[in-house]
């Protein structure tokens, strides 16, 4: 009698397990279904301004006008069309010219920046002189200054130096950043002392230690330094504007485009600047796709006191 008591009671609570686990089971598996659908919703609210702005590129404008966020094309009034893409080589808009604009002014700032931020933030990182801390918190002060408050006091210095409408107008304003030497002296003092102590005791001056111990072991803030002040650079607008305010050849794609609203009298070429948008896009996404993982590492490490 005691077995066949202890027999089905063993057998319900076998089942009652199995139960509780197909139930937890259900529920990860609707929780995991909720998830990836707000993951989804938030991605949708991304992916679809741009891409709007990529059919709307082959719209005509009184489809534009009259179906703002419509998705599809309405064949009525002409779409789908490549005159707005067609006009970013015309008289009108020197498209060409402000990409190469672009390409040469995010070049040398980056390349700048990268020379100024890696030599400065190794200072402080590893230089101990009279001054360091005042030096230290004049940045933070610095950082601390809305970039619109320095427009006027910009367009002065540069009046006053007779470099305006020149390259060098737009390239020296944005060779500073107090941003750049933090996360440079961050990087640089995770790296071991005594990495610099061994190359010392072979002989290597403190700047051949610099170049090559130290720069080599701070690659992964280089990278990041690279990825984000060339998406800063390449889309710099009021600088731009301030720096070549009569020189329209020498326009970057944000400035450029931005104009192209006063070019073709009363109406707005909405497919033109939409097609322009898109293609100033496609050169940092690559940038950002190729070195997303070095991005990604540069973050973690530079995160991490060592």
């Amino acid at each position: 009698m005691t077995d066949l008591q202890i027999g089905p009671a063993r057998g319900r609570r076998v089942l009652d397990a199995e139960g509780l686990l197909a139930r937890r089971a259900r529920q990860r598996l609707a929780l995991k279904i909720v998830g990836y659908s707000i993951l989804l919703a938030a991605a949708m609210v991304y992916v679809l301004p741009f891409l709007l702005s990529l059919i709307s590129a082959f719209k005509t404008d009184p489809d534009i006008s009259k179906n703002p966020v419509s998705l599809a094309f309405d064949r009525a009034l002409g779409s789908p069309s490549l005159d707005g893409v067609k006009a970013l080589d015309s008289d009108a808009v020197n498209f060409p010219r402000w990409t190469l604009n672009s390409i040469i002014v995010t070049v040398t700032v980056v390349f700048g920046r990268l020379v100024i931020a890696s030599l400065g933030g190794y200072a402080l990182a590893r230089m101990r002189f009279r001054g360091r801390q005042l030096v230290f918190s004049l940045m933070l002060l610095v950082m601390g200054i809305p970039h619109i408050v320095l427009a006027v006091p910009q367009f002065i210095v540069l009046k006053q130096m007779n470099i305006l409408n020149t390259y060098w107008a737009m390239i020296l304003p944005m060779l500073f950043d107090c941003a750049d030497l933090l996360i440079m002296k961050q990087f640089m003092e995770q790296i071991p002392p005594e990495m610099e102590e061994a190359a010392a005791l072979d002989g290597a001056t403190r700047f051949q230690t610099f170049r090559q111990v130290v720069l080599p072991m701070a690659a992964p803030g280089l990278l990041t330094l690279i990825i984000l002040r060339s998406v800063g650079v390449w889309n710099e607008f009021l600088k731009v504007l301030i720096a070549v305010p009569a020189a329209p050849q020498l326009r970057t794609l944000p400035v450029g485009l931005a104009s192209l609203q006063g070019e073709f009298g009363q109406s707005t070429p909405w497919a033109t600047m939409l097609a322009g948008a898109l293609l100033t896009t496609i050169p940092m996404a690559i940038l950002f796709f190729l070195f997303q993982k070095h991005f990604k590492q540069g973050l973690a490490s530079g995160a991490v006191k060592g």
